[in-house]
């Protein structure tokens, strides 16, 4: 009985460390992934902004330079925000072929990417 006893207790020792163990893969796994998913996001921020500022002094530049074409800078700036939105129309309807769909295989790379892990 005695035997058994200690089989047991050694039993529910080894469980206890193997709990112990997998929570703390768990507790790293998880960080690493949210710091994957914050660098990916930082570095698409960052890219989006320098599109934007990209965009926003070519659009300036096209609109002055129809608007010199026209005599009238504003007819230009008019213009150009009609052409503008028309574009945004366009992305508007294939948002989710150009945005969603991207962003979600991204996340789902991320999370589900178990290639360094160890089968389980």
């Amino acid at each position: 009985m005695s035997e058994e006893l200690t089989r047991i207790e050694a039993l529910v020792e080894k469980l206890k460390n193997y709990l112990n163990t997998r929570l703390a893969e768990l507790k790293l796994s998880t960080a690493e992934k949210t710091a994957r998913v914050l660098s990916v996001l930082v570095s698409v921020l960052l890219a989006a902004l320098v599109f934007f500022l990209f965009l926003t002094i070519l659009m300036i530049g096209i609109a002055l330079l129809i608007g010199e074409w026209l005599h009238s800078y504003w007819l230009g700036f008019f213009i150009t925000a009609g052409i503008l939105l028309v574009f945004a129309g366009l992305g508007w309807q294939s948002r989710d072929r150009w945005l969603r769909i991207p962003i979600m295989n991204l996340l789902l790379a991320i999370f589900f990417n178990d290639k360094g892990d160890e089968a389980h």
